[in-house]
């Protein structure tokens, strides 16, 4: 007859947990709401401090920087140890970095926005000229006895206009000169001369630009009018081939970049079918790196559109509404808002022209986000289908 053993203690053999509900996973690290803790601890001494030595924003700012740098790096190394430490040190003080740099970027938008909005509202003021405009209008704005007259009218029209005939100059030359250093060129001395020398042009002032530009006008004209130019040289279209010259080496580096990363096998493969090398280019390579070329362009365009020196000596200073490139001088925007500035319409009562420049610079500042904003619409557009999307 079989006997069954019985437990001799009512014991539990399993294994006891503690009372506590202790996570081993996340034993010895900082809990989530350290950083934040910490910051405000940085914020509230920092601001102790500032106020017994005399209050200043900036030393408020460098001080809470740096005590909460300090303060959170000793306390990882007091939870954590040495190399959390130091990697919660070199961290924080990348994040530091990346919000110094957006405080001139914040604060640049910040003051335009704010100083140029107003301005910007007033009825007539993005479709209006300066032709008519002097000092007694704008003696009368500040005295407010009248409003504040004259707009930027003629130089959004003359930016818009210089900077369509200079991408129209800038594209074909620049896509055509990536086209033949990734596709036809084969590494000789002419191409590593080309390569230089746009490099080198990526690096010119604009104001070399400007001046080669209405050099080259003003020796057309001087041939055409038999040493005699009168001065018709300074237009529109002399404003765009200075502009081209600094667009070109931009165009070809960011065309230039695309091309080289369309896989062989897309060329080969068009090949294997028989079909001829511009059509492989026209037809394969370039519509697989439009989306990239596309983007480049744009950014191309507004790294243009702000430029003031090559403008100043190419297309001269408007006061009214120009549509003819090829006849007479024309206004830009970053040019009107340096002649605001620097040239009142009333001197003794200067505060309208500021209201335009600002006006003109928070214009000027919207255009630009906007085609960046283009640039990444376009790139996203025409970005090559793959199986994941």
């Amino acid at each position: 007859m079989s006997s069954t053993a019985t437990p001799t203690s009512n014991q539990d053999p399993r294994p006891q947990r503690s009372a506590g509900p202790v996570n081993e996973l996340t034993a010895g690290q900082l809990p989530r709401w350290s950083r934040p803790v910490a910051l405000a601890a940085a914020i509230v001494v920092s601001a102790l401090i500032v106020l017994l030595i005399g209050w200043s924003w900036v030393g408020f700012a460098v001080i809470a920087a740096l005590l909460f740098l300090i303060g959170y790096a000793v306390w990882a190394y007091v939870t954590e140890g040495y190399r959390h430490s130091l990697d919660t040190f070199w961290g924080t003080l990348v994040w530091l970095a990346f919000f110094l740099a957006l405080v001139p970027l914040v604060s640049i938008i910040w003051t335009v926005v704010s100083v140029g909005g107003p301005t910007l509202i007033k009825p007539g003021f993005l479709i209006s000229d300066m032709a008519g405009i002097s000092g007694l209008q704008d003696a009368a704005a500040v005295k407010g006895t009248g409003p504040l007259m004259g707009g930027i009218g003629h130089a959004l029209i003359g930016s818009l206009l210089i900077t369509v005939a200079a991408t129209i100059i800038s594209v074909p030359i620049g896509l055509l000169t990536s086209i033949w250093l990734v596709e036809y060129s084969r590494g000789g001395w002419f191409t590593r001369t080309t390569t230089f020398l746009v490099d080198v042009m990526t690096g010119i002032p604009s104001i070399v630009a400007g001046l080669f530009a209405a050099g080259i006008m003003l020796t057309f004209f001087n041939w055409a009018n038999n040493g005699v130019s009168g001065g018709k040289h300074i237009m529109g279209i002399t404003a765009a081939i200075a502009l081209s010259v600094l667009m070109i080496p931009v165009v070809v580096r960011t065309t230039e970049e695309m091309l080289r990363v369309v896989p062989n096998e897309l060329r080969e493969a068009s090949y294997a079918l028989g079909i001829r090398k511009w059509r492989t280019i026209f037809k394969v390579v370039i519509p697989t790196a439009i989306s990239g070329i596309a983007s480049g362009v744009t950014l191309a365009i507004a790294r243009v559109i702000g430029e003031t020196a090559p403008i100043l000596v190419t297309a001269g200073v408007a006061t009214s509404i120009n549509w003819n490139l090829f006849s007479g001088w024309m206004m830009t925007l970053p040019v009107f808002i340096y002649r605001q500035l620097m040239n009142p319409t009333a001197p003794a009562a200067p505060q309208p022209s500021t209201d335009r420049a600002w006006g003109a610079a928070l214009v000027l500042i919207i255009v630009v986000m906007l085609l960046n904003l283009i640039a990444r619409l376009v790139a996203q557009r025409f970005a090559p289908k793959t199986s994941g999307r």
